[in-house]
């Protein structure tokens, strides 16, 4: 099984926010008394003029991001996924995405992994809350380098974005030099016998399923990685859907109205019908646990993505 080295998505996303400060004079950073965890002191230290600390008023963090915007700045807001998109999630709507705002919404700790922080801190319905609102796009970056490269990128293009990362290291399994476009979906892993689609972290996870698939049961799985969860990449999957015939998708989200049920609605309104199986947390509430632990019982492993490319298949 192929080891890869480990790191934290919220460390590159600290050091792009000090790249583009020093390039571009309109970027301006807000945080929510989470500095540290955010990443965001090393820009807030090179640019104290540009680095506002709300406090613990994610509502009002929102509010202000969209006044700057209006101020022809180009905003960076981050806290906690949990607290980002859930608790200011009326402003999100109002004072950003009804106007088409220049906000970018980046949080960290997002998902399961948060792990011993528990329910109340595991956000697990962010992509659902932000994928519905119009104008605003949602990127989930699969590790450190993507998650540099998503940050240039969200900051190039005006307008909403909602960019989610996790709180653990993951895997470094893209190259510094792969291409990024927003809107794209990454071919990651050739493979005609069933797709493997993943986001986020759950993209490792799906290549070491398919390492399993191919060296246990002969089985060639082809892997996407879908950064860009909205706009989804409709024409890589519906090409992958008739080229393979079946289809697995993986996220650290609620399989309601997550990555999963967005790709099911384009394979039904694409009129091209393959079997299909979302990988991804109930819809339930987490619990305290080890982030790992965590992972094993609601079923975000490589194992149990390999069933459901077996059930995918047995139905084919």
């Amino acid at each position: 099984m192929t080891v890869w080295e480990m790191a934290k998505q919220r460390d590159a996303y600290g050091e792009a926010l000090v790249e583009l400060g020093r390039e571009r004079d309109d970027i301006v950073v807000l945080g929510a008394d989470l500095a540290g965890s955010c990443r965001l002191k090393k820009f807030g230290d090179e640019f104290p003029e540009r680095m506002f600390n709300v406090g613990i008023a994610e509502q009002n963090m929102t509010g202000v991001a969209a006044g700057l915007a209006l101020s022809d700045k180009t905003v960076f807001s981050s806290t906690f996924a949990v607290f980002a998109t859930g608790r200011a999630y009326d402003q999100i709507r109002q004072s950003i995405a009804y106007p088409k705002l220049d906000v970018k919404i980046v949080s960290t700790h997002a998902g399961i992994t948060v792990g011993g922080d528990g329910a109340s801190h595991q956000m697990l319905e962010d992509i659902a809350l932000m994928r519905v609102l119009p104008n605003v796009k949602v990127v989930a970056p699969a590790d450190f380098h993507e998650s540099r490269k998503a940050t240039f990128a969200i900051a190039e293009e005006e307008g909403p974005f909602y960019m989610r990362m996790g709180r653990s290291s993951v895997p470094i399994i893209t190259e510094e030099d792969d291409p990024f476009e927003i809107g794209t979906a990454t071919k990651v892993k050739e493979g005609d016998d069933v797709t493997l689609i993943g986001t986020g972290i759950m993209v490792s996870r799906c290549l070491k399923a398919a390492e399993i698939l191919d060296k246990q049961h002969d089985i060639g799985a082809r892997v996407l990685n879908m950064s860009t969860i909205k706009p989804l990449d409709e024409d890589k999957i519906v090409e992958s859907a008739k080229e393979t015939g079946g289809i697995v998708t993986a996220e650290e989200h609620v399989v309601s109205q997550g990555m999963g049920s967005g790709i099911a609605q384009v394979l039904s309104e694409s009129n091209y019908h393959v079997p299909m199986k979302r990988v991804g947390i109930p819809n339930v509430f987490g619990e305290s646990g080890g982030s790992e632990e965590l992972m094993e019982k609601y079923g975000l492993t490589a194992e149990h993505i390999v069933e459901s490319a077996h059930d995918v298949l047995e139905r084919r």
